[in-house]
């Protein structure tokens, strides 16, 4: 295709809600300004949706929703199938648009646009297989009927880190299993999920079945909607504290919840590692998304016997990284997504050098325009330290070691959260006892980057609940009916 220039993008993305089939202005005529984060300057100002946008939002779904739950599974699928088609058509301008609005790489963008265009096409393929089962009671006194019918009128609440695939992740299923939605993304990185909303709408999606709000009152737009007896499903990816919240309120008209929450990933190091591996695999799960993300390598749990070549050749590693803006060739570390998250990577490092760590690499905020924290390195970090607690989401390695096989899995499993775990060793008995032992809903043995739309990916503990992605994505969106027929 022909490249668009960041001006004629960002001029083509939609500036409003998008509520019923129709692009239309909200309510009260308030805006939300985009930035990019790279810059600090202004990308686009669009629609500010109020509580009453949200509620004609979902006045749209539930009228909807009985024709979309009675449209038959292959066109549900032809049409996922055919944004899918869309979007690999026009990737060089929804990597552009992420890079823009959220900060990462334009080659991480664009494996964004792999992974995430993929929950449209395997959910497309899932559409038509959705099954039940039919048999004799074990009585012999009448035919047992199990079938799968969709939960109903949905909101799904995205996260600003992943603009498009946690979209897709969400959008995709529901559709395919016949539920409409409402969607309301992230008031820092909204730009992306328009654009997958006008996709789907030029891909022949029926009007009302998509409803796409934008807003800078999270709450004030959701409270409504979660309260509304119509609403039969919450999908949330985000923070624990916030999920919980939400979670307290879906219980009063017993929603069906899916929670996408914190993550405190462990990455293992035994002494039998393939180090060149291990490295590799740090990489790749740390810097990613510029550390941004709930499966990102939190703590580097790294045997002592080989700790210190560990994190020596980490730092050796990370001095290469050039940090910039996203657009810029061979750039490998994007901005954070804003001042705060600077903030909140310093803060840790500096609380755990202040502890005893030791800075190998790293360390600092980069003056100057835009959120950048330089990738760093701390090793020997003491128990008790912040940044082996709480989520850095930041280019941030922390490394403790360990020396015997029942350490590694105390302090892999010491935290409140149970996302993903990453572990290297070349004996495959220990990887199969870590399989067994560790407290995760996901783990990756000796590779750093697990996530796929064909695998279902969520967390236990406080990481929430729920599967997305597999074939058990579309059963969040299904309820199963029994139906007895007498002999």
């Amino acid at each position: 295709m022909t490249a668009v220039s960041e001006t004629d993008l960002l001029a083509s993305i939609p500036d409003r809600l998008f509520i019923g089939g129709a692009w239309v202005d909200g309510s009260t005529g308030a805006t939300i300004d985009v930035f990019d984060p790279a810059t600090g300057e202004r990308l686009k100002t669009i629609a500010d949706a109020t509580p009453a946008d949200g509620i004609a939002a979902l006045d749209a779904a539930v009228a909807a929703a009985d024709s979309w739950a009675a449209t038959a599974p292959r066109t549900r699928g032809e049409i996922l199938r055919g944004a899918f088609d869309l979007l690999q058509q026009r990737r060089d301008e929804a990597a552009l648009l992420m890079t823009l609005e959220m900060g990462k790489p334009l080659a991480e963008a664009q494996g964004e646009i792999t992974y995430g265009g993929e929950f449209l096409r395997w959910f497309a393929e899932e559409a038509v297989r959705i099954s039940g089962r039919y048999g004799s009671n074990p009585e012999g006194t009448g035919q047992m009927v199990v079938s799968q019918r969709p939960v109903g009128p949905s909101y799904l609440i995205t996260p600003w880190n992943f603009p498009l695939a946690m979209a897709t992740r969400k959008i995709a299923p529901a559709l395919a299993a016949g539920c409409t939605a409402v969607v309301k993304p992230a008031a820092l990185t909204p730009l992306t999920t328009l654009f997958v909303a006008r996709l789907l709408e030029e891909a022949g999606l029926p009007a009302g079945v998509l409803n796409v709000i934008t807003t800078s009152d999270s709450r004030g737009v959701s409270d409504p909607i979660i309260a509304d007896p119509r609403l039969r499903k919450l999908s949330f990816t985000g923070s624990t504290p916030v999920g919980r919240g939400l979670m307290k309120q879906a219980a009063d008209n017993v929603l069906r919840t899916s929670m996408e929450l914190g993550g405190n990933a462990p990455f293992v190091v035994f002494r039998d590692a393939d180090l060149d591996k291990a490295v590799d695999g740090a990489m790749a799960a740390k810097f990613r998304n510029i550390g941004q993300a709930c499966t990102a390598a939190n703590r580097f749990i790294v045997h002592s016997s080989v700790a210190a070549e560990f994190g020596r050749r980490i730092a050796e590693r990370v001095g290469t990284l050039r940090i910039g803006r996203g657009t810029e060739e061979g750039v490998g570390i994007g901005p954070l997504i804003n001042d705060a998250a600077v903030d909140k990577a310093d803060e840790l490092v500096q609380d755990a050098v202040s502890r005893g760590a030791n800075l190998i690499a790293g360390g600092h905020r980069v003056e100057g325009a835009g959120s950048f924290y330089e990738p760093t390195v701390v090793t020997a970090v003491p128990a008790g330290s912040e940044i082996l607690r709480e989520e850095i989401f930041g280019p941030v390695v922390s490394i403790v070691e360990f020396d015997d096989e029942d350490e590694a899995v105390r302090l892999a499993n010491d935290t409140e959260y149970g996302l993903v775990s990453y572990v290297f060793t070349e004996n495959l008995a220990r990887g199969q006892r870590m399989i067994a032992k560790l407290d995760t809903g996901m783990m990756g043995l000796n590779v750093g980057v697990i996530s796929n739309a064909a695998a279902p990916f969520g967390g236990i503990k406080q990481s929430g609940l729920g599967r997305e992605g597999g074939s058990e994505g579309i059963h969040e969106y299904l309820s199963t009916k029994y139906t007895l027929i007498p002999n």
